[in-house]
């Protein structure tokens, strides 16, 4: 069937084309929905030592669906509910600055020197951070990724970040 006003494309036209639509028996049952290979933020909570920056405002990490139901997993499977992930920054990598990443118990976590930020999903996964680590990373989102080459904790969406090695573990810093 050809489209009304179209006359098989030999010659252009100026008038307004109209389409015949065939009704679909499932229309507007279905909802657009967007498809991402992230998970949605959730705003952490700071659960103990909250920490300004210089000009005043809290600093504050995400975390991600994905590593908030990762995290709460190793928990359950470790029977160790006072686990966390301790998120470091270290001089060194291919790019200046490298994450490090390891599993603590609330026990060996400093309360004047790290500070605590629990998921407000009520899963109870906690990152735990140092103040040098967290002025690097403030607003940066923790999230967990699996991968071909494995899986693993992530950095991602640090804003302090210039630019990052293809592993995403390492970084440069804005001067």
């Amino acid at each position: 069937m050809v489209p009304a006003g179209d006359n098989g494309g030999s010659e252009a036209s100026s008038e307004v084309r109209s389409y015949t639509t065939i009704p679909r028996p499932f229309e507007g049952v279905f909802e657009r929905r967007h498809f991402s290979a992230a998970t949605p933020n959730l705003a952490a909570i700071v659960a103990t030592n909250p920490r300004q920056d210089e000009e005043g405002r809290e600093m504050l990490i995400d975390i991600t669906e994905r590593a908030s139901t990762r995290l709460k997993e190793i928990m359950i499977k470790d029977s160790n509910p006072s686990l966390a992930l301790r998120v470091t920054v270290e001089s060194g990598g291919c790019h200046g600055f490298q994450y490090l990443m390891s599993l603590t118990n609330m026990s060996a976590v400093s309360p004047e020197e790290d500070t605590v930020f629990e998921a407000s999903n009520g899963s109870g996964a906690k990152v735990v951070m140092d103040g040098p680590s967290l002025e690097l990373l403030k607003g940066s989102t923790v999230d967990f990724t699996m991968e071909l080459i494995g899986s693993q904790f992530k950095i991602v969406g640090n804003p302090a970040a210039t630019s990052s090695c293809g592993c995403g573990t390492s970084f440069d810093i804005k001067p």
